[in-house]
């Protein structure tokens, strides 16, 4: 089971790769797998946004766990295995956390409530009743998605409860984060990576950064370099990769991620299940022309 001390570093929430007829392809995440645990990684997010969890099946996540698990004992690597479980009823999202942890999931990552609005009440009980379940929950807060905001008091109760252990925070800024540190708050994930050097500024342990699918070893330098007291040298280093993230970013993730893998050979085809459409073409040229002019990617 993941603790609050091992929460820190760079997760990576991993892309589900699909055949054209939009099959899971196992090979491929083998491959996949191999390669982010090689490349210095502190842990592994199976079924987060970026592995287009809405549509991704329950056994399709079995099938990913116990694929990633065969795989890391294969290459003698252990890395902690996060799983996404939250949805927006409870009793399913209990019952996920339920076979998340049955499945050895090290801990669960569990997204505010979306869509249905629930009143901070019902987002504390949301979390209080998971947290029971007894595998550590790392709470995941992005309003863009959810359609709501939890509260800086409400985050502070979420985050004292037992079985809570850390928190992704995609709130588009630091200051629920800079609220958060300042109360003496269990780690935070950075989640939105164009914010990951200020929140490493702000306090934050590390990110769970879906760009770090690629480049992966320039985002651990850059928190390496912040934690051993070269913040300078960071601050460099992630200006540089940041022009990245804004062409990473600019449709929909993981079009852009499965692409790029899919050049490096990594994976074998960037197919995503709709409603998420591949990368345009206007996209790929435009990431093509940036990559060739900055020599960004390695």
């Amino acid at each position: 089971m993941l603790t609050e001390q091992q929460i820190q570093g760079i997760y990576v929430p991993v892309i589900t790769p699909f055949t054209k007829d939009n099959q899971l392809d196992i090979p491929s995440f083998r491959n996949y797998i191999t390669h982010m645990a090689n490349s210095g990684i502190h842990g592994l997010v199976i079924n987060g946004t970026t592995g287009e969890s809405p549509t991704v099946s329950w056994d399709e996540v079995e099938q990913l766990v116990q694929v990633t698990k065969e795989t890391l004992q294969s290459i003698n690597k252990t890395i902690p295995i996060v799983v996404g479980t939250g949805t927006n009823d409870t009793a399913s999202t209990v019952k996920r956390t339920q076979m998340a942890g049955e499945l050895g999931a090290d801990a669960v990552l569990v997204v505010t409530p979306y869509y249905n609005r629930p009143t901070e009440e019902g987002i504390y009980e949301h979390f209080r009743v998971t947290a029971e379940v007894g595998v550590p929950v790392i709470v995941y807060e992005i309003p863009a998605r959810t359609g709501v905001r939890v509260s800086v008091d409400t985050m502070k109760r979420i985050m004292n409860l037992d079985g809570v252990i850390g928190l992704k925070d995609s709130t588009n800024g630091v200051e629920l984060m800079s609220e958060l540190v300042r109360s003496g708050s269990k780690p935070i994930l950075c989640g939105d990576d164009a914010f990951f050097y200020d929140m490493l500024s702000e306090g934050a342990a590390g990110g769970m950064l879906a760009s770090a699918n690629i480049n992966t070893e320039q985002f651990i330098e850059v928190y390496d370099r912040y934690k051993n007291g070269d913040k300078e040298g960071s601050r460099e280093l992630f200006t540089r990769v940041a022009p990245f993230i804004d062409h990473l970013f600019a449709e929909p993730a993981p079009a852009m991620i499965k692409w790029l893998l899919v050049n490096q050979g990594i994976i074998t085809c960037d197919q995503l299940r709709l409603p998420l459409m591949p990368a345009s073409e206007q996209l790929k040229a435009k990431m093509d022309e940036y990559l060739v002019s900055s020599n960004a990617v390695n």
